[in-house]
């Protein structure tokens, strides 16, 4: 395909578990892919390091900006440079817990930050006339205290957390500028979704961590909060692919992203500590601390919008993605064993240690 023909993409969160897996399915299809990264002291491009190291054109056709979702003079100016055909806003402080701690900073990049890339995206659509299609992650954090179950695109929202609601926010202010200025901006709410790249201090990757360390002798306890908490877990690179087909249709709308199915926190547990042979009962700990100020019960997604109206089911079920991320975090912490191991032979210390 001639480079100038090609369809470019701008991806907020680019070094995200999402916004990897959208790279890899973006460059699939034979985008030029421009990632907005945040400029700090440490590297954190492990997942999409990869793709740098390909060999062919694929690496070539990823590019990184320095930019931030705090900074609306530097999106105007990315957003001319790049002069994208889509915009898929993946950026956030995405740490439920953690936007009680910060709800400040988790507002202003959730929330207003949507709205800083929105004015973006609206100005360079004035200045060079062509029409860019904007895609907002929304989130199923919105629905909080549901009003019902399953949730789907018509549930009232009530959200239980900072985080909660600046997603709010930046899914009406998607809505708002998609009926006052005819934007095709659209919004994926979507449900849980894992993999073996998400950030170890989510709880599904903080119990696969841990059973591979607790296989491995690395570990003695597992210390978790709500394990009654319920959700609807998928796989983020099956979700990926919902991203990108609302953007390829002629409307732009709001959908539901999920599996339709729900299972419990202790549920997960039992079906990762199984992997291996474990009992979960026999190193899992209830720890106060990690609680939220406000629970939410239970989250389960209606994807039937999605799948008629976009033709998208969910490949991957939970079992399967428990055993994914199992075999990933086993054979890490398999590694690391080694490392100890070789340290001990090198200090001199017995390796019971």
């Amino acid at each position: 395909m001639n480079d100038q023909n090609r369809r470019r993409a701008l991806v907020t969160g680019i070094t995200g578990q999402d916004g990897s897996y959208l790279a890899e399915f973006l460059l699939e299809k034979g985008y030029e892919v421009h990632g907005i990264i945040r400029r700090s002291a440490s590297f954190n491009t492990e997942r999409i390091d990869h793709i740098y190291q390909d060999p062919h054109d694929r690496g070539i056709r990823l590019k990184l900006h320095y930019g931030d979702l705090s900074d609306g003079s530097g999106l105007m100016r990315i957003l001319q440079e790049v002069s994208p055909d889509e915009v898929y806003n993946l950026g956030a402080q995405s740490h439920v817990r953690v936007s009680f701690d910060q709800p400040e900073f988790t507002a202003d990049v959730v929330g207003t930050g949507t709205l800083r890339l929105l004015e973006a995206v609206r100005g360079e659509q004035q200045r060079s006339g062509r029409q860019i299609r904007f895609y907002q992650a929304s989130s199923s954090e919105m629905f909080g205290k549901v009003h019902e179950v399953p949730q789907r695109e018509t549930t009232p929202f009530h959200p239980r957390s900072p985080y909660g609601c600046a997603k709010v926010c930046g899914h009406w202010m998607t809505v708002n500028y998609r009926e006052s200025y005819d934007m095709h901006a659209s919004c994926g709410i979507l449900f849980n979704h894992e993999s073996p790249r998400r950030g170890e201090t989510f709880v599904t990757r903080k119990i696969t961590r841990a059973v591979g360390r607790i296989k491995m002798g690395l570990q003695d306890k597992l210390y978790l909060g709500n394990l009654d908490a319920m959700r609807d877990w998928g796989f983020a690179g099956d979700y990926v692919e919902a991203m990108w087909l609302m953007l390829q249709q002629e409307k732009p709308d709001d959908y539901v992203v999920a599996t339709g199915e729900m299972i419990s926190v202790r549920r997960f547990c039992e079906l990762c500590f199984g992997e291996v042979g474990l009992d979960p009962d026999d190193y899992i700990e209830v720890d106060p601390r990690y609680f939220r100020p406000a629970e939410v019960a239970e989250l389960l997604g209606d994807p039937t919008k999605a799948r008629e109206a976009l033709g998208w089911t969910p490949k991957t079920g939970v079992e399967e993605l428990a055993r994914m991320m199992v075999e990933n975090d086993l054979e890490m912490a398999k590694r690391e064993k080694t490392l100890v191991d070789a340290g001990h032979a090198v200090s001199g210390r017995p390796m019971g240690d």
